[in-house]
Order: structure tokens, then C-alpha cells, then sequence
């Protein structure tokens, strides 16, 4: 029997998933695995390289690099062949190519197998993507997607960028949101859509305690199903 459960938590940039996964990872003592690092460390190994136009040559670079994720007091820490670009994969040039390199066949089947094996020690795994709930893991035990309006999402990415000490035009966010979202929905390799069986939460007007204790609740009940423990931090 599995000692916890894997949470699939899906949904477009800015819609709070990397938020809600935190914190409930912490609250569980899950594992937290936040898979848009992952293709966010390629986009910045094929840019280093001056590679971004050639996917032959991102796909070689992203076989032979190691990519290591780790957490600690709350931040995700971002190895690139044992060197922390934690801070780098967050810039408003990775945001405009990562959806490109992340639509990559090759890219997606390298990341999914490590995504994979990532959350199959079976300890509790909550992972947070576009194609987890579909493709990562589509027997996962709970699979949310979480959508918000686009000016919302937009505002949300501004203040990171405030936080991190950067200063860009709201309305080049959104542009930039718009076109990612095209690019990871319409793609042929794991787009972005909702499993059949997730639960959709619009958190344009939730709060993150909301959604926390949203998927808690869900995650709860089929906990509960499969005879299986949480503990649960306040």
C-alpha cells in the first residue's frame, strides 16, 4: 500500500499553482516538485548556450546536463549540473522561450520520465505542472485545475517580478501570458488541459487559504477511501 498520496495540481502561469502546491507539500510533509523548473533549466542551458532557435542541439544539451530540484525554508532550489540557478530560471527572457522548448517532444519525454520517477517512491508527492493530472501522472490520487482570469494572473506574475526586484510593463505580461498559454494548449505533445477527472477551481477571487484548503478537503476524503494517514500541520 502507498504511504501517501500523489496530488496533481495543473493549470496555466499565474493561476497559483506553484502557491497552493507549497504549501500543501508543507502542510503534508510531502515532497514538493514543481516540474515548470524543470523546463525553465533547459530554456536557461539552451540560452547559455546560445541554442534556442536549434532543438536539435536544446535536446542534446538537455541529455547531457543534470537538472536537480531541491526545497528548503520555502524556496525551490534549482541545481543545472550542480549549479543553483534558482534566481536566473525566473527572468522575463526565460518566460518568453521556456513555452517554446517546453513544447519540444524530445524535452517533455526526457522531463516526464524524471518527473516520474521523482514521485514514485511512494512517500506523498505533490506536484504541480501543465500535464501532470494527463500525462506525468494520470492515475494520480488527486488532480486539480486551477484557472484565473488573465488581468489577475498578469497582476500576480507583476508583483513577482516587484519582489525579485524587477520593474516590467503589466500589459507585456499579459501578451506574454497570451501567447504562453496558445503555445502550451495547442501543442501536440501534453497540452495543457484538464483531466476528466479534476477538480477545477477558479481562484481569480479565492484567497490562498481558500485554495489550500480546498484541495486539503479533497485530498482528505480520498485519503480517508484509501485507508491511508495524513498528518496534517497547522
Amino acid at each position: 500500500m502507498s504511504k501517501g498520496l500523489i496530488i496533481a495540481i495543473d493549470g496555466p502561469a499565474g493561476s497559483g499553482k506553484s502557491t497552493s502546491a507549497k504549501l500543501i507539500a508543507k502542510k503534508l510533509g510531502y515532497l514538493y516538485i514543481d516540474t515548470g523548473a524543470m523546463y525553465r533549466a533547459v530554456t536557461f542551458h539552451a540560452l547559455q548556450n546560445e541554442a534556442i532557435e536549434n532543438e536539435t542541439r536544446i535536446v542534446e544539451l538537455a541529455r547531457k546536463c543534470s537538472i536537480d530540484l531541491d526545497y528548503k525554508d520555502g524556496e525551490v532550489i534549482v541545481l543545472l549540473n550542480d549549479k543553483d540557478i534558482s534566481k536566473e530560471i525566473r527572468s522575463v527572457e526565460i518566460n518568453a522561450h521556456v513555452s517554446d522548448v517546453s513544447k519540444i517532444r524530445e524535452i517533455r519525454n526526457l522531463m516526464v520520465k524524471k518527473q516520474r520517477k521523482m514521485g514514485a517512491k511512494g512517500e506523498g508527492v505533490v506536484m504541480e505542472g501543465r500535464d501532470i493530472g494527463t500525462v506525468v501522472f494520470p492515475d494520480a490520487d488527486v488532480k486539480i485545475f486551477l484557472t484565473a482570469a488573465l488581468d489577475t494572473r498578469a497582476n500576480r506574475r507583476a508583483n513577482e517580478y516587484i519582489e525579485n526586484g524587477s520593474n516590467v510593463n503589466v500589459d507585456e505580461i499579459k501578451n506574454n501570458l497570451l501567447n504562453r498559454d496558445k503555445i502550451d494548449s495547442s501543442r501536440n505533445d501534453s497540452p495543457l488541459i484538464k483531466a476528466d477527472d479534476a477538480i477545477e477551481v477558479n481562484t481569480t477571487t479565492t484567497t490562498i487559504e481558500q485554495q489550500v484548503n480546498l484541495i486539503l478537503e479533497e485530498a482528505k476524503k480520498v485519503a480517508k477511501k484509501k485507508n491511508i494517514k495524513l498528518n496534517i500541520e497547522n
